[in-house]
């Protein structure tokens, strides 16, 4: 009996900090899609954390997942999923799977997400914790994102939760009218950019200053 009690007195002790950190900050920062809004609510966040961390988990900060790696500031995950402005219907690349947490996120926000993480032992835990947040509309592989996922392209929208400048890749397997989502720059200065592909060419806008793990190549089997 004690098994089942723990992890519902958890969700109800922590269903206050995630509706406070939907109200400080996100709506006080100026989120208003409302249904960025409902699925940051509705995520369990510290299911994707350690459970040394999951105290933290709603705090406005990154938090270390491992392997040298981060999960994104609840603000930055919420201010990148409403950039995409998605409606339910698209299909979605994510290049980083990280922890999961995006991943869960989007897979709210649209009709399937296809990700990937090139760390191994990063791709085995988002898979765990995607399947104990129950998210079934999600995609998973461990390989080089900057070479994309052909078998699934064209895409609606891509992702990109790691900084360095786009792969050409990217563009190649976006829907025209489609948006690509990335923080371009290195050593740690980038700003999210977005891109929006063409029938010719592509129109760029420039948003939020931010920090984020190096986009690196090849794959981490360890």
């Amino acid at each position: 009996m004690k098994h089942h009690l723990i992890p519902e007195q958890t969700r109800l002790v922590l269903d206050r900090p995630r509706k406070r950190m939907v109200q400080d900050q996100l709506i006080l920062r100026g989120i208003d899609d409302e249904r960025v809004l409902a699925t940051m609510l509705a995520v369990p966040r510290h299911l994707f954390v350690d459970a040394a961390l999951a105290a933290r988990a709603y705090h406005d900060c990154a938090l270390p997942i491992g392997c040298g790696q981060t999960i994104s500031q609840p603000y930055m995950v919420a201010r990148m999923s409403q950039l995409l402005e998605l409606k339910g219907s698209e299909r979605v690349l994510e290049i980083g799977t990280g922890c999961g947490y995006q991943t869960a996120v989007l897979s709210r926000l649209c009709r399937r997400v296809y990700s990937i993480e090139r760390i191994q032992a990063l791709h085995d835990r988002a898979r765990q914790n995607l399947r104990t947040a129950r998210h079934a509309n999600v995609m998973l592989k461990c390989a080089d994102g900057l070479a994309g996922w052909e078998e699934y392209a064209p895409f609606d929208a891509i992702i990109v939760t790691a900084g360095g400048f786009a792969s050409d890749i990217w563009l190649q397997q976006l829907k025209p009218g489609g948006f690509l989502l990335f923080p371009e720059g290195d050593d740690g200065q980038h700003r999210l950019v977005r891109r929006q592909r063409h029938t010719r060419g592509y129109s760029e806008q420039y948003f939020d200053a931010c920090t984020f793990v190096p986009l690196l190549r090849g794959v981490h089997h360890h």
